[in-house]
């Protein structure tokens, strides 16, 4: 840890709740309990970061990008001292049993940090979207008036094992004017304490307040709970995690919640897909990289399609388990293994090399089952058949909806944000990836000269 993070630690830091001894996940609407000691310095936290926001609300946009340049430099500088840390905390995870999806989650590596890296450099080159005027108008009394963006003011955000979410939040939150607070869990640990220092000794080193980046990681999960009750220190909380992190602040935060939901991501092949597409489509879909929100988790294939077979065998090939209803098993090649699928496969989140199939009748029947088992966040259709294309977006309510391609491109970096905060399932302010647009509001601008209402 650099010398800046120790000075941000708190003096007096309690270790943090274990597994064993933390308590049970309040129930809806029960009341979080805290610390009087952990919800002052978690208040403290906000002070600090509230005075933060106000310099970086009137900081430029070359000051900003000197910054993020600034970050993405110091994490090559220091690479192999943010390896070291992400070893100790992958030792850690499979030492207690933490799953083959969580642990990919969690891991860094050379490739990973450069495309942090890159990420930042993407967001400096990006528009600086504070002041952008969103409308405006001359009034017939002369009475001047605008609509523009500004930062929210502090941020929060609560994950689990995405150190690489600290560098994007980060980065965001800077971009858009915004100083964010981050709890990140203890099962990374170490690598985030690394990546904030790392982060608070490049802003300091470009002028800015280092407090604009802090965490409550010190105090476990009962700074986290302090933390969604921090209303009028902390503008927006987001959570970004499994069902269970999310439902917990969704439910119980006193701080308004930008909500990013689970993937059980869907992809209808049509009759009239062509194969090739359809196996390289869905192999990208699902075996590109398991664990993450935008995987596919359950294909349904029209009963005229004929491309079953050849997704199959290139999808057992790449170590998939397939999960089938019983046209689908019928329609098999007899070398395809596969377990009969229950309504439990058409709701979950594999995050892992398995895969729901089933068998429909057309287009009404795939999107009746969309319908009823998607979480809202990324649908998508293979098809050769426009009028079946254009019904599809129109009529499946998702925050992505894709033709021809693979839902992993429900991205922020893919989608030409440069990174993002997380993926809102929601439909009030932000839907789908969320960057710098989606970290500001709007102000009213009114310019007059001695106009009175009448």
């Amino acid at each position: 840890m650099t010398d800046t993070a120790r000075a941000a630690a708190p003096a007096s830091v309690q270790p943090e709740t274990t597994a064993a001894t933390a308590p049970a996940t309040p129930a809806p609407g029960q009341s979080v309990l805290v610390p009087a000691d952990v919800e002052a310095a978690v208040h403290a936290i906000g002070d600090r970061a509230r005075a933060a926001s106000r310099v970086l609300a009137r900081a430029n946009r070359a000051w900003k990008d000197r910054a993020l340049r600034a970050i993405g430099a110091a994490l090559k500088e220091n690479e192999a001292a943010i390896l070291a840390a992400n070893s100790e905390d992958l030792e850690a995870g499979r030492a207690n049993g933490t799953s083959r999806a969580l642990l990919d989650r969690l891991a860094l590596n050379p490739a990973r940090i450069d495309g942090l890296v890159d990420a930042l450099e993407t967001l400096a080159g990006l528009p600086d979207p504070v002041g952008t005027v969103v409308r405006g108008q001359t009034l017939p009394n002369g009475v001047r008036v605008r609509q523009v963006n500004v930062p929210m003011g502090v941020v929060a955000a609560i994950y689990e094992a995405r150190p690489n979410v600290t560098v994007d939040i980060a980065g965001l939150a800077l971009k858009s004017g915004n100083a964010v607070i981050l709890r990140g869990g203890s099962a990374a640990g170490h690598t985030n304490a690394a990546l904030l220092g790392i982060i608070r000794d490049a802003l300091a080193s470009v002028g800015l307040p280092d407090d604009a980046v802090q965490s409550v990681d010190a105090y476990g999960r009962e700074g986290g709970n302090a933390l969604m009750r921090a209303r009028g220190r902390v503008d927006v909380l987001i959570p970004r995690g499994g069902r269970d992190l999310i439902q917990n602040v969704v439910l119980n935060s006193t701080v308004p919640v930008i909500e990013t939901g689970e993937g059980n991501v869907h992809v209808f092949v049509d009759a009239s897909a062509d194969e090739r597409m359809a196996v390289e489509i869905l192999v990208n879909a699902k075996t590109q990289r398991p664990s993450v929100c935008n995987t596919v988790e359950t294909v349904l294939v029209h009963k005229d399609s004929t491309v079953l077979p050849a997704v199959a065998r290139a999808l057992a090939e790449r170590g998939v388990r397939l999960h089938v209803d019983g046209r689908t098993l019928a329609a098999l090649p007899a070398d395809v293994a596969a377990d009969e699928a229950t309504d439990r496969d058409w709701a979950t989140e594999y995050m892992d090399l398995e895969l729901a199939v089933a068998t429909v009748d057309g287009l009404d029947e795939a999107i009746a089952h969309i319908r009823r088992w998607s979480t809202g966040h990324t649908e998508a259709i293979i098809t050769n058949d426009l009028a079946n294309a254009e019904r599809f977006i129109a009529e499946v309510d998702s925050a992505a909806v894709m033709v021809n391609a693979s839902t992993r491109f429900t991205d922020g970096g893919e989608l030409g944000l440069g990174a993002e905060v997380g993926i809102s399932t929601q439909k009030l302010h932000a839907r789908g990836p969320m960057g710098l647009s989606e970290l500001t509001t709007t102000k009213w601008i009114v310019q007059g000269e001695g106009q009175v209402r009448a």
